[in-house]
C-alpha cells in the first residue's frame, strides 16, 4: 500500500463508521495536518479502558502527523449529556467539573503525546456567550429533528420527561466543532446524532463539514454490557498493575479479539488473524494470547517492569509457578473479634458477598496460600497474612491489621 492507503487503513481500524470517507481521503491528500477533535465531559474523575478507545484513535492520528484537540466539556458537563439516558441526568457543579477535569488532563497523557496535544475547554467560548447568543444557537434546529434522536424518541413515546436544557446538549457539542474548526470529530456510536450536529452547524457557519468517525463502545469484563464503572465491569487506567493483568486475563476468548483490535498498538490486524488461526489449529493457547494483551496494556499505563512483576504474580497464583510475594500486599482493618472466613473473603474482594463465599467454601473452591480450606467457622485475627484465592482467577494477598 502507498502512504495514503496505509494512513486510511490505520484510521479505519476498529472504526464503526466514517462519514464521509471520500471527504477524509480528499483532506488527507492536501497534505496539511488535520484538526482532530474529541470531547470528554468530566463526569467522573477516573478514566477506564473504554474511554481509551477514542484516545487510541487520537494517538494514531497524532502518529500520522495531525493536530489532536482533547476537548474537556467543562460547560457541557454542567448540562449533563442525555445520551443513552432514560431520565434527566443531574448536572455537575462547577467545582465537580473542574476537579474532574484536572485529573482527566493528567490521565490522557498516558496515551496521547503531551507535546502534540491541544488541550481545550469549551467554557472558553460558551462562557462568553449571552442569552441572546444561546437563543440564536437554539434557533438553528427544530424540536422535530431533536425527537429523531433515538433516546429522546423513546423517552417521548414512554411519556418520560425531557428537560428543555437537554435539547441544548447536541447543539452545544456541535458548536464546539465550529469554534475549533474541526476537520474530524471522533465519538462513540451512541454519539452519532451529536457528531452530525457538528457537521450541520459548521455548514451553517460557512465551514467545510467535519468528517465524523464513530468507534464502537467497548464491552466490559462481562463481554455483554459496555464498560462502565457503575456496572463494575471495567479496568481503570490508574488501577494497580496486578489488577490490570488479572482482570484482563478474566475476559472471554472471543472478547479478547475485540480488545486487541480496539486497544492494541502493537498487534496488527494481520497478526490478529494469524493468532486466531493458530488458536483454532491448537498451535497457540488462548491464555498466551491474552497474556500478550495484558502485558501491553499494563506496560502502557505503568511500565514494563511493573507489567512483568504483575504477570509473574499471576503465574504464581494461577499456575503455581513462582513467588506469590510478588503480589501487592493489601492491608485490611480487622474487627476486634476477627473475621470468619466468608467475611474475610468478601472484605478482600475475592467474593462479592458472604453468601457467595459460603457457597464457594462448600464447593471446596477456596484456597489460602495454595491449600484448600473449607472451615467456615475459622476466625482470622490481626497479624494474619496470606494469599486468598477463589477459583482460578480471583485472588488477593492480604494482611490483617
Amino acid at each position: 500500500m502507498n502512504e495514503l492507503d496505509q494512513a486510511l487503513a490505520l484510521i479505519a481500524r476498529g472504526a464503526d463508521e466514517i462519514i464521509k470517507k471520500e471527504d477524509l481521503e480528499a483532506r488527507l491528500r492536501t497534505g496539511r495536518p488535520l484538526r482532530i477533535k474529541a470531547g470528554f465531559d468530566p463526569t467522573a474523575p477516573d478514566l477506564h479502558l473504554g474511554h481509551t478507545v477514542l484516545l487510541n484513535k487520537m494517538r494514531q492520528f497524532q502518529d500520522l502527523g495531525h493536530q489532536v484537540i482533547f476537548l474537556i466539556g467543562d460547560f457541557t458537563g454542567m448540562i449533563g449529556d442525555p445520551t443513552g439516558k432514560n431520565v434527566t441526568r443531574k448536572p455537575l457543579t462547577r467545582e465537580d467539573v473542574l476537579a474532574n477535569a484536572e485529573t482527566y488532563a493528567e490521565q490522557v497523557y498516558k496515551v496521547l503525546d503531551r507535546e502534540k496535544t491541544e488541550l481545550r475547554f469549551n467554557s472558553e467560548w460558551f462562557g462568553k456567550m449571552g442569552a441572546a447568543d444561546m437563543i440564536r444557537l437554539a434557533a438553528q434546529h427544530t424540536v422535530a429533528r431533536m425527537l429523531e434522536r433515538d433516546d429522546f424518541a423513546k423517552r417521548y413515546k414512554a411519556e418520560q420527561p425531557i428537560a428543555i436544557h437537554e435539547f441544548l446538549y447536541p447543539l452545544v457539542q456541535g458548536y464546539d466543532s465550529v469554534a475549533l474548526e474541526a476537520d474530524v470529530e471522533l465519538g462513540g456510536t451512541d454519539q452519532k446524532f451529536n457528531l452530525l450536529m457538528g457537521r450541520a452547524l459548521q455548514e451553517h457557519h460557512g465551514q467545510a463539514p467535519q468528517i465524523v468517525l464513530t468507534m464502537p463502545l467497548l464491552e466490559g469484563l462481562d463481554g455483554v454490557a459496555k464498560m462502565s464503572k457503575s456496572l463494575g465491569n471495567y479496568i481503570g487506567i490508574n488501577e494497580p498493575a496486578i489488577d490490570m493483568v488479572t482482570k484482563t486475563m478474566k475476559i472471554g476468548d472471543e472478547l479478547m479479539w475485540r480488545w486487541f483490535e480496539l486497544l492494541s498498538f502493537e498487534v496488527s490486524l494481520e497478526e490478529i488473524a494469524r493468532m486466531k488461526a493458530d488458536i483454532a489449529s491448537g498451535a497457540l493457547n488462548p491464555r498466551d494470547a491474552k497474556l500478550r494483551l495484558a502485558r501491553e496494556l499494563t506496560t502502557r499505563f505503568h511500565d514494563a517492569a511493573a507489567a512483568e512483576q504483575a504477570i509473574a504474580g499471576w503465574h504464581a497464583v494461577v499456575r503455581g509457578e513462582g513467588d506469590t510475594s510478588l503480589l501487592p500486599l493489601t492491608d485490611i482493618e480487622t474487627p476486634a473479634d476477627g473475621f470468619r472466613l466468608a467475611a474475610l473473603l468478601t472484605a478482600a474482594g475475592v467474593t462479592p458477598s458472604n453468601s457467595e463465599a459460603n457457597r464457594k467454601l462448600k464447593e471446596r473452591a477456596v484456597r489460602i496460600d495454595g491449600e484448600v480450606v473449607d472451615d467456615a467457622a475459622r476466625v482470622f485475627t490481626a497479624g494474619f497474612e496470606g494469599v486468598l484465592q477463589v477459583g482460578k482467577r480471583n485472588f488477593a494477598r492480604i494482611r490483617l491489621i
